[in-house]
């Protein structure tokens, strides 16, 4: 795959000779005045630009080959010119204004077009769909740029995760429809919450960095913007039913009233997806609905939607030892011994393999239903000026239940049982730990165009989060003093977000584009209680941040063009952060970012070069300490970065064959590094060593995609992916026996269309995932202990070995 990123590289100077040019310019048909910011591409390549100013464009050194020209703009149809050796310069184009307002101007504030010089990637409806069987959405960005996905279950359902450039969740700001989906405590996105989502998805747009202000959780390192489906004319019925590996099996209805007098129009899904998991055990037990409905005015849209889900998981959070793993019995004891396992789950762990399940009480399961309402208005007022407001409530609740052997009456606030010859001080149970929550809030955004050349957008918004955490015994060996489903712990919290961006952009000239991006963010946080060790919890805190973006884009000609960003990104501590005893002194963390891209263009060829800087301040990092129930503590550390070169090409053989690859190659240290250690060889004590600069934990230093396309005819698409990851850090002590491996694993799927008279469509899909049966773990964590020597005990999350899954689609 290096080799063929190279030769994409080596060879994208020279692949075109000076023939063509080819100018125009872009106008409304409804008044004749200049669009500027219109998208122009040339059909059938990867040629493309934007209008100027003066609404120009044009392409130079281009072969004819009579291909078409296609134009689109926000709010205006779609049009398609059909290019001649006679009419290449000086082409008037005039685009129709839409009937009504589309949704597309919903999200226009939080997402960003090609004018912006934030680094980003697209997937548009058919690239979603290509992938999506089943697997959470993190299995449907995994192709794109610094992407590193992972599922506790192995085969892609279930609890699933995503880091991007080495980031996890709780650094990327997640939006749908511009509303934010991150938790406010942890900052984390719980997927398996949301199952089937994809299906109701138009775009999704991943920004590297820090990007463009959003709402919800700070970007700390990337953001991820979706779009719900927008308008569809025609009445749409679809079927879709997948079933392979693991009794994997997935089913999707999904209806569309299409447009109704012109004005109104309704769409719902509902989904069904199981699967018991390449982990022992690890089922998954999902279902999820939609529902929307729209009014379209010719300058207003109304849009209602409420979707949610409900999960059921077979825990397999615990991870397999490395002993078993490696198949290493003689290690495999030593980790019992460790761990103090009973004789039943060390019996468990003896005949077992690397699929592994730690847990055996039959009900060990994660359960969880949240339910998402969204109301968003959008109306423009003039030609200059259009209003967005979208307000939002969401509620969650849910539990996970857990056997627990050999507990302390004194860490459920239960009483000793004294008999007349012994005293009774634990007992086994089951408990059930609760989340309720509720978040409500509004977003807003203007946009204001006063001139061909200038552009701002005013937008914000403010959310409220009110959740309890709470914890019942609902089964005990010995009662103690406790009733059913009494409480043994309760907190609660509060948070309230708000936020005010103002941007805008400024055509200098007809090549250089300027950018400024300006947003504050005010935070209150209150946590009141007690949690689950017993501990009190009394928690306010206050924040305020202030997160400025410059940067520019310069358009060399049609083909070259170079980006500059410079941003200022911040974020608070998470809950864990906050609530835990020994880290009420962690400070608000720092990004500062700076991206520097270069884009060129060709007939048959596209390359992009980004590189990157991060650099951060008081980053919250794992340091081996930990809480008093053992949870590990999050800790600032002065100075840490990450900095690296993102390269994205892609290569048109022919018509019927391309191929698109990507590749990071990164570096991503702390400057000064101290590990705590606990000796309880004599005791207790506490051993800190200063590692001096180390790598951080689970980033990569290379992460490399491909994908090459063939489609034989037009009813047939194949497709093999390829990603390798290189070796990841379990701690932040680049520790080699702490480490998971790199992997190379490679996919392949097919997509062949039957034609039917009577159905629109009729789709068959196959995939092979890991067609070559590596053996590897994409997730990890690690502890280190001495008594009397060093003992490190690693776990791993060995994902699915060759697997398949078919789907049928149908369309009506």
């Amino acid at each position: 795959m290096k080799k063929s990123l190279f030769f994409i590289l080596a060879l994208s100077p020279c692949l075109f000779f000076a023939q063509n040019r080819i100018s125009g310019k872009v106008f409304d048909k409804s008044n004749q005045e200049v669009l500027s910011g219109a998208n122009v591409f040339i059909e059938n390549s990867y040629y493309a630009t934007f209008t100027d100013a003066e609404g120009s464009f044009q392409f130079n050194s281009i072969k004819s080959d009579h291909s078409n020209i296609i134009i689109s703009f926000i709010g205006y149809e779609n049009d398609t010119f059909a290019l001649s050796d006679k009419n290449l310069e000086n082409i008037r184009i005039f685009l129709s204004p839409k009937e009504f307002q589309t949704e597309e101007v919903i999200v226009s504030a939080t997402q960003i077009n090609d004018q912006n010089p934030s680094t980003k990637s697209n997937l548009n409806a058919k690239q979603i769909g290509e992938n999506n069987m089943g697997a959470d959405i993190p299995y449907l960005l995994q192709q794109t740029p610094s992407v590193v996905t992972t599922s506790d279950a192995g085969a892609g359902v279930g609890y699933t995760g995503v880091r991007i450039r080495g980031i996890d969740p709780t650094g990327i700001n997640i939006t749908l429809n511009g509303i934010p989906i991150n938790d406010s405590e942890s900052h984390g996105v719980f997927w398996v919450n949301m199952p089937d989502l994809a299906s109701s998805l138009s775009n999704i747009q991943i920004q590297r960095g820090v990007g463009t202000s959003t709402n919800g959780a700070g970007a700390f390192g990337a953001s991820i913007n979706m779009q719900t489906d927008g308008l569809t004319k025609k009445s749409i019925g679809e079927i879709n039913n997948s079933y392979g590996s693991f009794n994997t099996r997935k089913h999707t209805v999904k209806v569309g009233t299409g447009l109704i007098n012109n004005r109104f129009a309704m769409e719902g899904r509902l989904s069904k997806i199981n699967s018991d998991g390449y982990i022992d055990r690890a089922s998954s037990d999902l279902g999820s609905y939609f529902l929307s409905g729209t009014y379209y005015g010719k300058k207003t849209i109304i849009k209602a939607i409420i979707f949610g889900g409900r999960e059921t998981t077979y825990q397999s959070w615990y991870g397999t030892p490395e002993a078993r793993i490696n198949n290493d019995l003689n290690a495999l004891e030593n980790t019992i011994n460790n761990e103090g396992f009973s004789d039943k789950i060390a019996n468990n762990l003896r005949n077992s393999d690397r699929r592994y399940n730690h847990y055996l009480y039959d009900n060990q399961v994660d359960q969880y239903g949240q339910d998402h309402n969204q109301l968003h208005f959008s109306h423009q007022f003039s030609e200059k000026l259009t209003a967005n407001l979208s307000l939002h409530y969401t509620h969650g609740e849910g539990y996970y239940e857990e056997f627990k052997e050999d507990q302390d009456f004194s860490d459920y606030n239960l009483n000793n049982i004294n008999l007349a010859a012994d005293t009774i001080e634990s007992t086994d149970l089951i408990r059930r730990r609760w989340l309720k929550n509720d978040f409500y809030g509004f977003t807003y955004s203007l946009l204001y165009k006063p001139n061909h050349k200038l552009k701002f957008t005013l937008g914000g918004g403010a959310n409220q989060y009110e959740g309890d955490h709470f914890g019942e015994i609902i089964w005990a060996e010995f009662s103690s003093n406790s009733f059913p489903r009494q409480n043994y712990y309760l907190n609660s919290s509060t948070k309230t977000d708000a936020n005010s961006y103002l941007k805008a952009s400024y055509q200098v000239n007809k090549k250089i584009i300027a950018f400024v991006d300006l947003q504050a963010r005010f935070i209150t946080y209150k946590s009141k209680g007690v949690d689950n060790d017993q501990r009190k919890i009394d928690v306010q805190e206050n924040y305020q941040f202030f997160n400025p973006k410059l940067g520019l884009n310069y358009l060399l000609n049609e083909k070259n063009t170079f980006s500059l960003l410079f941003a200022i990104g911040n974020r608070e501590p998470n809950r864990s952060d906050l609530i835990d005893q020994d880290s009420l002194a962690n400070k608000a963390e720092q990004l500062q970012n700076i991206e520097i891209g270069y884009e060129n263009k060709g007939k048959k060829h596209l390359l992009g070069i980004n590189l990157y800087y991060m650099l951060y301040k008081d980053q919250l990092i794992n340091t081996g300490q930990l809480n008093d129930v053992g949870s590990p503590i999050r800790k600032n550390v002065k100075s840490s970065y990450r900095r690296g070169i993102e390269l994205t090409g892609a290569y048109a053989f022919t018509k019927k064959l391309k191929y698109q690859a990507n590749i990071t190659l990164s570096q991503n240290q702390i400057e000064s590094f101290t590990e705590l250690t606990y000796d309880y060889t004599n005791g207790f004590d506490i051993r800190s060593t200063n590692k001096g600069t180390t790598d951080i934990a689970f980033s990569p230093s290379i992460i490399a995609n491909g994908e090459l396309v063939f489609n034989p005819s037009k009813v047939i698409e194949i497709g093999f992916q390829s990603r390798y990851v290189g070796e990841q850090y379990l701690d932040n002590t680049s520790n080699k026996n702490r480490k998971l491996d790199a992997y190379f694993v490679n996919d392949l799927r097919i997509e062949f269309k039957i034609p039917s008279k009577t159905i629109r469509e009729v789709k068959v899909m196959a995939r092979v995932n890991n067609i070559f049966s590596e053996a590897y773990s994409a997730n990890g964590y690690t502890y280190t202990y001495i008594v009397g020597k060093s003992i490190t005990e690693n776990f791993y999350y060995p994902q699915a070995l060759r697997n398949y899954m078919i789907g049928l689609n149908l369309k009506f």
